[in-house]
């Protein structure tokens, strides 16, 4: 099988690297299930006291989900797959060790979900992060969840039913961006913060890490709870399938 993950080892920091930029880093299962792989070793492996996530290439973090996989699903595939995203969420949620999301990027959809579920993030101006889905049929649920808490309800509604995508320079003011840097900086800044991280103290930090997870865990339950009913209706149409299929034709004709 391919690498969709790549893994390098920065002193105390490992680095994971989503690795499709042939699509813009879209994820499809093989890909969550190498992504979880890396995940949970970093998590054991004693030394590694810090993760950095970032993507391949300069165009994108992550596109978020791969249509190609997810427009054949019907309303049965479509309540497994939530079941997908509660174990690719729950390993990212579930680290020890604190995460940061080093966007050299597009982050939409589930990534954008998943850079945000990081603990801190570092980005460029050019960066474009959002939630995208209803332009592909597909209901927001765990996104409006993530999102509400950092922005509040009216942008997050806005977000969610324009599919309108932020700039760098927005996602920073909102705080969505932690560290803002020249786009030739993200990932050595990431790293440099992912390595303040990995010194501080190691129980402290798990501690700190296991009370965020309890504060979360009800609402996150819920999300997923919801995600599984709305994604099987919206499947069970049709319509995700159509927006998606004509989405596909037209990438394939430019």
């Amino acid at each position: 099988m391919p690498d969709f993950i790549l893994t390098e080892t920065h002193g105390p920091v490992r680095l994971i690297t989503l690795n499709r930029p042939e699509v813009m880093n879209a994820w499809h299962r093989p890909m969550r299930q190498q992504l979880m792989a890396a995940l949970a070793a970093a998590n054991t492996e004693d030394g590694i006291g810090a993760v950095v996530l970032t993507g391949a290439g300069d165009r994108a973090f992550g596109a978020g989900q791969d249509l190609g996989e997810a427009h054949g699903f019907d309303a049965a595939r479509a309540r497994a797959w939530i079941d997908e995203w509660a174990e690719l969420y729950g390993a990212l949620r579930g680290l020890d060790k604190p995460s940061v999301a080093a966007l050299n990027g597009v982050a939409a959809g589930s990534a954008f979900q998943f850079a945000l579920l990081c603990d801190l993030r570092v980005g460029h101006a050019g960066v474009r992060m959002g939630q995208p889905e209803i332009d592909a049929g597909i209901p927001s649920t765990t996104g409006p969840w993530v999102m509400l808490d950092r922005i509040g309800l009216a942008r997050t509604v806005e977000l969610t039913l324009t599919g309108r995508l932020m700039e760098g320079e927005e996602c920073h003011r909102l705080g969505l961006i932690n560290r803002l840097v020249p786009a030739q900086e993200v990932l050595p800044a990431a790293l440099a913060l992912a390595g303040e991280l990995a010194a501080k103290p190691p129980v402290a930090m798990r501690l700190n890490k296991r009370r965020f997870r309890e504060l979360t865990e009800t609402g996150f339950r819920e999300a997923l709870d919801a995600g599984a009913r709305a994604q099987a209706e919206a499947y069970g149409t049709g319509e995700p399938a159509r927006m998606m299929a004509a989405f596909l034709a037209r990438r394939g004709a430019t």
